[in-house]
């Protein structure tokens, strides 16, 4: 173990929210995040359906759980297996959130439509800002798709978004959907942390709109995620980090200057 990672380890160690959740056996100090932020917001109540969006490891999951009580239920899906719940109305699934049949198998699981749909999944992180920024957004851009099909009308959804040059035209994206969109930093989240959650209050009940005017929807492979590509053409190998990164930053700058004209 290098000198960083046992520097790690130790801040880890020392850190409140870590410290409570190891000792109230919650598997991620992120269990106080959704706490806090349902505190504030009141975005699940008790005996509702919620869907964790990238619910590894189900440090969220308990949390909702411990909201919703005996009579909710909380359906998650992540592209890792998670370690199932020791809850009977609490159930995870491995599996891609943007596949078709990712969707219908959680409808086939909850016992109705989605009272809320949370999201506290990061993105492959690179070491750089701007690209990590920009994958946060196209992640939490597709969280938003898949919430608008789970959702109930006037339901709430919560997602973790990375602060940079897109994050207002999330927040503006997330207004054609919600009655009120509010953004916060509960108290769990670290001080070094960029990042941010939006919450989306009372869900208009309409189907995601990929013709909006939003820079923001120019980032998503919408032929990818619909699944008009052949296969061969959905998955598109970039030798090399930082021939990726090159590319990620060119289309933030096309972007930029876009926005500028």
């Amino acid at each position: 173990m290098g000198k960083k990672d046992k520097r790690w380890v130790l801040q880890r160690k020392k850190d409140f929210y870590y410290k409570l959740a190891k000792k109230n056996k919650y598997r991620s100090r992120a269990s106080y995040k959704l706490l806090q932020l349902n505190e504030k917001f009141n975005i699940i109540k008790e005996n509702n359906v919620v869907v964790d969006l990238g619910c590894a490891p189900g440090g969220w999951l308990q949390a909702a759980r411990d909201i919703v009580g005996e009579d909710g239920f909380v359906a998650g899906v992540d592209l890792q297996a998670v370690k199932p719940l020791e809850y009977e109305n609490v159930v995870a699934i491995k599996g891609d959130m943007t596949k078709k049949e990712t969707i219908e198998k959680l409808m086939e699981l909850i016992p109705s439509k989605a009272d809320a749909v949370i999201c506290d999944a990061s993105p492959n992180i690179s070491g750089v800002w701007e690209v990590d920024h920009t994958r946060s957004i196209e992640l939490t851009t597709i969280a938003l798709m898949t919430a608008t099909k789970l959702l109930k009308k006037d339901g709430n959804f919560v997602v973790k978004v990375f602060q940079g040059s897109l994050f207002n035209d999330y927040v503006a994206l997330l207004k054609n959907y919600f009655k009120k969109v509010q953004t916060t930093k509960p108290k769990a989240s670290r001080d070094v942390s960029a990042e941010v959650y939006v919450v989306g209050k009372k869900f208009l009940g309409k189907p995601f709109d990929k013709n909006l005017k939003s820079p923001i929807l120019k980032l998503i492979d919408f032929e990818a995620i619909e699944g008009e590509k052949e296969d061969k053409e959905k998955i598109k190998i970039i030798e090399g980090v930082e021939e990726e990164k090159g590319l990620m930053i060119k289309r933030i700058k096309e972007l930029r200057k876009e926005k500028k004209g």
